[in-house]
């Protein structure tokens, strides 16, 4: 049995942020080359610290999808799962045991020599008859100069597309450091010129930033004055986006140190908790704001306020994801990167398997099901506020000179409106969902949309407009 984790940066902000990573599990699942395939977050649920708890398996490879190496990948990640490592990540990656779990660290999936295959899709794909007599290719990264390995994955894509020959010239510009993208028309010569951005998502550099600096006014642009002569750009899309990253992604985990096609065991604790919840289940319960009904061997989820409203009243979804998406938004249309607080929206229900209802609860609140199950077998460690304040790096590590009432009163606005309990600050809770309580949720450690007001708290910002507190 084989457990991967795919991990994201995620927003408090953005509910568009995490798409990417949601259609990469969705298409590796389909390969069914893993028992299951799970999602994890740095800004979103479950998150980092939680993430492994909600794993199957005793064998887990975590790959992080990030575009190139650096802070999050060598530091809050490796920091936050617990793996006692912080700096550069060896080329086979970083295995460790934690907790009866065998866990494997990989790079992230933007340096591996794969993408280059990539990129040329995403050229192929706006200039299928590309040449090396008349097409140049524009390689196009973010860059910055706080971190060389943000430059280190364009150079070397760029030279192994140069060795292949395709193309009459290939070149790696950047946004934020020389060579700046502004440039080219001075650098490229070809009368044809490919452009495809090393980015993980479309965003607003994709859409905004680059048409502007290149002048760009679509897919496909003319400049007929340029200093070599008259030139056509195309511009394809950002390579993260592409399908063919979920290759890259499996290559990532073949080539993990100590990888193992036989896998490991099934982890007791995680399916000792599915196991008393789908027990619970069968008879009918209620978990937070969703109710959940036992039909001829399927099973209906809705919000509890929903209870007797007519099935063709609501939105109905017929698989996990669908439930996911009618519930990553409020009624107002706003994000909830917590799914806990009590903005669970109305007007939807969801008819699922017993092998899919799972994975329904996990997407509608992560990481409840096991967390609620070892506190109701109290053996959930809570970690205290002093101590998540310690651990934070970056422009985090401020919040270690917030006063106990700072982290109190911007508790009692954010935790006020969570359906959990509040171990970490001291709060008891002798009875769970297990025990019939349906809100009686157990909150271990204090999550990252708290981190952040409370950065924002120190920093004098908080509640001011604008502010981009989360992200």
């Amino acid at each position: 049995m084989r457990s991967l984790v795919l991990i994201g940066h995620g927003s408090h902000l953005n509910g568009e942020s995490a798409g990417a990573v949601y259609r990469y599990a969705e298409l590796l699942r389909g390969r069914g080359l893993f028992d299951e395939v799970v999602e994890g977050y740095w800004k979103e649920e479950p998150s980092l610290r939680q993430v492994l708890r909600t794993t199957a398996s005793t064998d887990v490879t975590v790959i992080p999808m990030f575009i190139s190496e650096g802070y999050f990948t060598e530091t809050v990640i490796p920091r936050e799962l617990g793996l006692g490592h912080q700096g550069p990540v060896p080329p086979e990656g970083v295995a460790r045991v934690l907790g009866g779990r065998t866990v494997r660290y990989t790079l992230p999936y933007g340096v591996h020599p794969g993408m280059s295959d990539v990129i040329l899709a995403r050229a192929r794909e706006v200039l299928p008859d590309l040449s090396a007599q008349d097409t140049a290719l524009i390689v196009l990264g973010h860059g910055t100069t706080r971190n060389e390995n943000s430059n280190r994955v364009i150079y070397g894509n760029a030279d192994r597309l140069r060795e292949s020959g395709l193309f009459a010239s290939v070149h790696a510009l950047f946004l934020d450091e020389e060579p700046k993208v502004g440039t080219w028309p001075e650098r490229v010569g070809a009368r044809r010129v490919v452009v495809v951005p090393f980015f993980a998502s479309e965003g607003w550099h994709t859409l905004e930033t680059i048409p502007e600096d290149m002048g760009l006014t679509g897919e496909v642009t003319v400049f007929p004055d340029n200093p070599h002569g008259a030139q056509t750009v195309y511009y394809a899309r950002p390579v993260g986006t592409h399908p063919a990253v979920a290759d890259v992604v499996l290559h990532l985990a073949e080539e993990a140190r100590g990888a193992s096609e036989r896998g490991g065991d099934e982890e007791r604790g995680h399916a000792g908790a599915w196991a008393a919840f789908l027990d619970l289940a069968r008879r009918g319960t209620r978990l937070g704001e969703a109710l959940i009904t036992p039909h001829a061997g399927m099973f209906e989820l809705r919000h509890a306020l929903d209870e007797g409203q007519p099935a063709d009243d609501l939105t109905t979804a017929v698989t996990p994801e669908g439930l996911r998406d009618l519930t990553r938004r409020d009624e107002g249309g706003h994000h909830r990167p917590v799914h806990t607080f009590r903005n669970l929206p109305r007007g939807w229900r969801a008819v699922l398997s017993e092998a899919d209802l799972p994975r329904g609860v996990h997407f509608l609140y992560p990481a409840v099901v096991e967390e609620g199950y070892a506190q109701h077998g109290h053996t959930l460690r809570a970690t205290p506020w002093p101590t998540t304040a310690r651990r934070q790096t970056g422009i985090y590590a401020k919040v270690t000179r917030a006063t106990p009432q700072q982290v109190e009163d911007v508790a009692k606005d954010v935790c006020g409106g969570c359906l959990k309990t509040r171990l970490w600050a001291g709060e008891k809770l002798p009875r769970t969902f297990f025990a019939g309580v349906p809100g009686a949720i157990p909150c271990a450690e204090a999550c990252t949309y708290l981190i952040a007001e409370v950065r924002e708290e120190v920093s004098g910002k908080r509640g001011q407009a604008g502010s981009g507190h989360a992200d």
